[in-house]
């Protein structure tokens, strides 16, 4: 006689629905498109130039002629969007960041060449100071070295303003400052830029996997071994990304960001559990530099574990990610 209960052997055997391809398939929770990907890309001045990253194998700096042809390819592709980061020359970077919001400047020009292209690809900017100060902090600093946060938040938002009035799509505050949010809400709304989406770094972690991306920008010399641990998040915390996400979402984020990305896959999770809002993930240079070393030595296959690693960040609620993997990731989904 059959025994009661939904989880018995042999009446439930797990590896029925496994057995077969259709079945798998037919069962298979989450899935990873082109639809969820977003590109970062490095921009420096110049025409026809392009520049190896050494800790990052395979990415390039591009100057903005070049990095049209990339964006005309990756919208072919249907990527939706990149997210573009300025390489900030030594002698336009000073103590208050003017180069930020300068109209003139690398990644406002960077934006217009953009959306004059290849209008239908979306673009986002970052919101940090960190590419155009001297010593490499997010924001202005006093005496003693502390970033001040008020002040700070008054440049990012002529910063965001430049960037809206550039034709950027989103722009995504990554500096960590108490309160910048609204004050951008406030101050784009107030322009008349009221379709700009901001995607908040709510839940930036003061994370030791970002030094390959401060190579590529060039901020990495600046920082002189400093760190950003008084207003980057604690990496041993997670109650505290809600809090975060919360106060960005009551300020007008439309979407938050949670970075990096494999690391913090579960406040990846709480945060969609919590607020069920546009959830994003970073697979940030680290990330990036440590998959294609081993793969490179020959240690991993590079698209199983590329796809996987991607499909971690689905399966744990993002509803998109950063990933410098993107484009190739595109191609293969393409084929």
């Amino acid at each position: 006689m059959a025994q009661s209960g939904l989880d018995l052997f042999p009446y439930t055997r797990m590896r029925r629905m496994r057995r077969d391809d259709f079945s798998r398939r037919l069962m298979c929770e989450n899935t990873l498109t082109v639809a969820d990907l977003i590109y970062p890309v490095f921009v420096l001045e110049g025409k026809n130039r392009r520049e190896a990253i050494p800790s990052m194998p395979g990415i390039e700096r591009l100057s903005i002629d070049l990095l049209v042809e990339e964006a005309k390819q990756l919208h072919t592709l249907g990527v939706p969007a990149i997210a573009i980061f300025p390489v900030t020359p030594a002698d336009k970077k000073s103590l208050m960041a003017e180069e930020a919001y300068n109209p003139e400047g690398l990644a406002q020009r960077t934006i217009q060449a953009l959306k004059a292209a290849c209008p239908e690809l979306g673009v986002i900017t970052d919101v940090a100071l960190d590419p155009f100060t001297v010593h490499g902090q997010d924001g202005i600093i006093d005496d003693s070295g502390y970033v001040i946060n008020d002040v700070t938040t008054e440049i990012l938002i002529k910063q965001a303003l430049s960037h809206a009035e550039a034709g950027a799509d989103v722009v995504a505050p990554s500096d960590m400052m108490d309160g910048r949010i609204g004050a951008i809400r406030d101050a784009l709304e107030e322009a008349g830029h009221i379709h700009t989406r901001i995607m908040a770094y709510s839940a930036k972690y003061a994370s030791s996997y970002y030094g390959p991306f401060r190579d590529a920008v060039g901020s990495a010399g600046n920082l002189k071994g400093a760190d950003k641990k008084t207003y980057q998040m604690d990496p041993a915390n997670s109650d505290e990304a809600l809090r975060e996400v919360a106060l960005d979402l009551q300020e007008g984020a439309d979407m938050v960001m949670v970075k990096p990305g494999m690391p913090y896959l579960d406040v990846v999770r709480r945060v969609k559990d919590e607020f069920g809002v546009p959830t994003f993930a970073y697979q940030v240079s680290g990330e990036y530099a440590m998959h294609k070393a081993a793969i490179d030595n020959g240690w991993l296959a590079e698209k199983p574990v590329v796809m996987e690693s991607l499909l971690a960040f689905k399966r744990a609620g993002a509803d998109g990610i950063l990933t410098y993997f993107a484009k190739q990731v595109a191609i293969w989904l393409n084929e």
